[in-house]
């Protein structure tokens, strides 16, 4: 008998709640009637914060059924906070993200299941292929990210990568002593290494209410992943500076050549004051980019836990980590 812990976190799911469980509960019967090896399924929801019924629905399942285990944070800290107070508080042999829009498809976990077993990969990594013809703009978009992020990590991210993933409990242990605040899970799980195995699916759609991302988070998400991961935006601005410091021996050495031979033009003193503009607007970018970093390390020397659960199904769970 082996155990699985499912993660799943939420925020304003109620009506993918019973929808889902509904789904995790036909996984967890086809894991438990396996002849070689039997499965018991954990179900640990992370309410993060919601504002609609989520945690109402979680408990009502709780109170009926013994494997479904919930944590509800004291406000919304995050999906990153979510995904790690779910690690902390996971006891499973094996233990998986899974979102509970049903984007991530819970059918493919017997499957991922067979591939660890298999003794060859340490975890299995859903990868998703968006159908041809359909969401154009959001794909270009995010290959796109991916090019970007990818030549300012040090560990290439997969192109597609979810965070709906299964793995061995060993890995987790690593997730878990990782305790910096800012966190990007997908470059996590590229840094700690092991064997793993991607597993492609195509897109579905979510099955019921609407997406918590639009192009703005998805957005700050993108830099985030950048800014905690990688010092990329630094040796930028660093290449930057050796660029303007030549430009600008050569504009000193044009600007004394056109005083000493008097032709100084409107159209030139234009251009200068428009040089001199964009300088400075790239000098306040580069701050900008600098500041950046500073908050972060002003975030991470604080110290302060990742997350604060208001209330847990048991009270042996962690309420702040």
């Amino acid at each position: 008998m082996k155990k699985i812990t499912l993660i799943i976190p939420c925020y304003n799911e109620e009506e993918m709640i019973h929808l889902l469980y509904k789904e995790l509960c036909a996984v967890a019967k086809k894991l438990e009637i396996r002849e070689n090896v039997q499965y018991e399924t954990e179900l640990l929801f992370i309410d993060d914060g919601s504002k609609d019924r989520t945690l109402k629905f979680i408990k009502e399942l709780a109170m009926d059924d013994d494997r479904v285990e919930y944590i509800s944070f004291s406000r919304n800290f995050g999906k990153e906070a979510a995904m790690y107070a779910g690690f902390c508080n996971a006891t499973g042999d094996y233990v998986a993200v899974l979102d509970a829009d049903m984007q991530d498809p819970p059918s493919l976990l017997p499957e991922m299941v067979n591939i660890l077993e298999g003794g060859d990969y340490d975890s299995v990594a859903a990868r998703r292929v968006h159908k041809e013809g359909r969401h154009v703009i959001h794909s270009c978009f995010a290959k796109m990210f991916y090019k970007i992020i990818n030549k300012s990590l040090p560990e290439d991210i997969m192109e597609g990568a979810r965070d709906f993933r299964l793995m061995k409990r060993e890995i987790v242990q690593v997730i878990i002593e990782m305790k910096e605040s800012n966190r990007f899970s997908k470059g996590i799980f590229e840094w700690i290494g092991f064997r793993n195995c991607w597993y492609e699916y195509e897109s579905v759609e979510r099955a019921a209410g609407t997406t918590k991302w639009n192009f703005r988070s998805l957005f700050r998400y993108s830099l985030d992943g950048i800014f905690n991961f990688s010092s990329a935006p630094l040796n930028l601005i660093f290449g930057m500076g050796i660029i303007f410091v030549i430009n600008s021996i050569v504009l000193i050495a044009a600007i004394i050549i056109i005083n000493l031979t008097g032709s100084v033009s409107l159209y030139e003193f234009g251009l200068l004051i428009g040089i001199i503009i964009l300088f400075n607007g790239l000098q306040l970018l580069c701050l900008g980019i600098i500041g950046h970093y500073i908050s972060k390390i002003y975030q991470e020397s604080k110290h302060r836990p990742h997350y604060v659960a208001r209330e847990t199904s048991d009270e042996n769970m962690k309420k702040i980590f």
